[in-house]
């Protein structure tokens, strides 16, 4: 698989990438063009905010124009008006920083819905992979149950067993192949819905491995845990915005009107008016205390839902880490039950040799040892797709 090297910062953290070849660009070449198009809008809109939040503070200038049409003259009137706050007790300033984390917790959460969608496409991977080993297996319990078949009805046509026990042997025969269909169009359903994340055919990439890392390093760099984080400033911002609104302010303020006597009729002359000044206000609500109240508890509710965050967190990661020991010890007793089947074989072909036992024996027990080697493949790749729900977390 083409994997970025950026992808470790991006999506994966610190995970160890095993015989694989990087890629410096597999955030980009994995996702559609689309839908990388859409990040990057998604990204330039976020900038765009922010911007015109610092800048709300800032009151426009008014320019007017006005042309009287009368039947003794024609005047015309040129208005220029500026009313721009200058002090408000902090709240330009906390104008501001409500500006910069507001930006800071939608960065994030842009990283975020691109971290899932990658771990999307990685997840279809894994799937399909999973299902050609599923296809593998399932063909080989055809072939175990053909054979079973052909026993069986050698037994009965000789009379040694009922046909009770063909009928079954022909059930299993067909369950197989009736799996074996239900997979082959599985597999092309995931590669659909890879396709509609892709840019790239899946083929083209190969499945990363993940290994464990520990606790305390999932929560330092849970990227939920900084998007909570960024929440609790931008909303303490807010509610210092809030009481701010509330307090006095100063505004600087500056007319300027002139009139312009097109016709050039006696006695009435060009003439200007300006004045400018300062204003101080302080705004009386009676929904003051209320409104402040309420950005408060919104601020403290913020940080309860941090605290909250961490402990699911945890809980979320000792949970995978349980999933991932018991598919550990099914590895291992998988490679016990191949251990097994290794020493057996090496009997039943002493025994093929000997003539006590037929070629159909020796063929049901390799093709069960191979069903068990790619049983422990499947293991592997459940347990790479529990770890992956890990490193989709970490920033």
């Amino acid at each position: 698989m083409h994997f970025l090297k950026s992808l470790s910062k991006l999506l994966l953290g610190s995970l160890l990438l095993s015989n694989l070849q990087a890629s410096n660009n597999f955030d980009e070449e994995i996702l559609s063009d689309t839908r990388k198009k859409t990040f990057d809008l998604n990204e330039e809109q976020i900038k765009e905010d922010s911007l015109k939040l610092k800048k709300d503070w800032i009151n426009p200038i008014n320019l007017q124009y006005t042309k009287y049409l009368g039947e003794d003259y024609k005047n015309e009137k040129s208005l220029i008006s500026i009313n721009q706050p200058i002090f408000r007790s902090g709240g330009i300033y906390q104008a501001i920083k409500y500006a910069d984390s507001t930006y800071d917790s939608s960065s994030i959460q842009i990283n975020q819905e691109r971290k899932k969608l990658i771990k999307e496409a990685i997840n279809f991977l894994y799937l399909i992979e999973k299902t050609n080993l599923n296809i593998k297996k399932t063909k080989l319990s055809v072939l175990n149950a053909q054979i079973d078949v052909n026993r069986k009805k050698e037994q009965v046509l000789n009379g040694f067993l009922d046909s009770s026990f063909l009928d079954n042997a022909l059930l299993t025969l067909n369950d197989s192949k009736q799996s074996l269909i239900t997979l082959k169009y599985q597999k092309i359903e995931y590669i659909n819905n890879f396709n509609n994340i892709s840019s790239k055919d899946y083929s083209e990439f190969e499945l990363p491995k993940f290994e464990f890392f520990d606790e305390k390093e999932y929560i330092q760099r849970n990227i939920d845990l900084a998007k909570a984080k960024a929440d609790i400033i931008k909303d303490e911002n807010f509610k210092a915005i809030t009481i701010a609104k509330y307090l006095p302010s100063v505004n600087a303020f500056y007319n300027y009107s002139k009139n312009h006597y097109t016709n050039g009729k006696p006695g009435l002359e060009n003439s200007y008016e300006q004045d400018f000044g300062l204003t101080v206000t302080l705004p009386l609500d009676s929904r003051t205390f209320n409104d402040i109240e309420s950005k408060k508890i919104e601020a403290l509710k913020s940080k309860l839902s941090y605290k909250n965050k961490i402990d699911d967190e945890k809980t979320f990661y000792k949970n995978q880490v349980q999933k991932v020991n018991m598919l550990e010890e099914r590895i291992a007793i998988t490679k016990e039950d191949l251990g097994l089947y290794n020493s057996i074989l090496t009997i039943i072909k002493e025994e093929k040799e000997a003539q006590l036992k037929t070629q159909s024996d020796l063929d049901t027990l390799q093709n069960s040892q191979k069903i068990k080697s790619l049983d422990l493949k499947i293991f592997e790749i459940d347990r790479q797709m529990e770890l992956l729900e890990l490193y989709v977390k970490l920033k």
